[in-house]
């Protein structure tokens, strides 16, 4: 099948970037991502301003605010940084990333899995979770995602060699060619076996999403962490992630409690409710380093 223009130079794109950036000087690659990241805010895009949008409802100010222009400008240099980092990551090394993260609750991670249980970690998009990913494996603790399906084909293969070079193991969210792809069994076996894994969870607009309480609207958040804690029996413990100076933040947050009574799918939407209280702790204390330039809100989407 033949690509189209636009796809064949965002695999270029990808492709150069793979080759190139880890062999700049990092000083002088930082340099050109700060620039982008600047030029794209100056021209306020469709992106931005979105970002803006949702860094407002974060902070309870006015869009309009001048401190919330301030403010996705440093988040745009955040997402910038995000993905000079990936870019780099194999030349980052495991002594600089061992040094430079600072993990709060760590030991929930550690404790929980070399006691024989798997653990779910959730965590919203923030910082750089493929290099928290890293951290994690290079700490002796492999784990079991999953990806969204990226358009076209031969971009998400490149992405997902990319991770498993990281020592992921990498699930598609969706079947090639679209339908489901059956991760969830997958995943309940690895938590079974002892393992961990780690799910993107902030975002799910899908009828499957379950619709929750965020910041001062509702919106729909992946069901799967609470769904495979309910299942399995393993601890969900959400996580969020944020850069430090030259170097990373993480925090593991306690494990989200199984309420007592209820049907199933009331303790799902109470887990995921307070899955979305970490994030809005997390987000709240970070708001420059979670990186969402997409509609969340359900009043959001009612205009489209």
């Amino acid at each position: 099948m033949t690509l189209a223009l636009g796809d064949r130079l965002v695999v270029w794109a990808f492709h150069l970037g793979w080759v190139l950036v880890p062999r700049v000087p990092e000083r002088m690659a930082a340099w050109v991502f700060r620039l982008i990241a600047d030029v794209m805010w100056r021209r306020r895009g469709k992106s931005v301003r979105r970002l803006e949008s949702n860094l407002a409802r974060v902070t309870g100010k006015d869009a309009a605010d001048p401190s919330i222009r301030d403010l996705s400008r440093a988040g745009l240099r955040s997402y910038f940084r995000y993905w000079l980092e990936a870019l780099r990551l194999p030349v980052i090394g495991k002594d600089r990333i061992l040094a430079g993260v600072r993990a709060e609750g760590k030991e929930k991670i550690f404790s929980t899995v070399d006691g024989g249980r798997g653990i779910v970690l959730a965590l919203p998009h923030m910082g750089n979770w493929d290099l928290a990913g890293a951290w994690l494996i290079h700490n002796g603790y492999p784990f079991t995602t999953v990806m969204e399906r990226l358009k076209p084909e031969s971009l998400y293969e490149r992405f997902v060699a990319f991770r498993e070079s990281l020592g992921m193991e990498v699930l598609p969210l969706t079947a090639k060619g679209g339908g489901t792809a059956h991760a969830f069994g997958t995943l309940a076996r690895r938590l079974r076996e002892g393992r961990a894994i780690c799910l993107p969870a902030e975002r799910d607009l899908t009828e499957r999403g379950v619709e929750v309480d965020f910041f001062d609207g509702r919106t729909r958040m992946v069901a799967g962490p609470a769904m495979l804690a309910l299942q399995t029996g393993a601890p969900l413990h959400p996580a969020t992630l944020w850069f430090d100076g030259d170097g990373w933040g993480v925090r593991i947050y306690d494990e989200v409690p199984v309420p007592a009574e209820g049907t199933r799918q009331e303790k799902i939407t109470a887990m995921t409710q307070g899955m979305a209280r970490a994030f809005e702790e997390g987000i709240s204390e970070h708001p420059e380093d979670w990186h969402m330039l997409q509609r969340i809100w359900l009043d959001d989407l009612e205009p489209r």
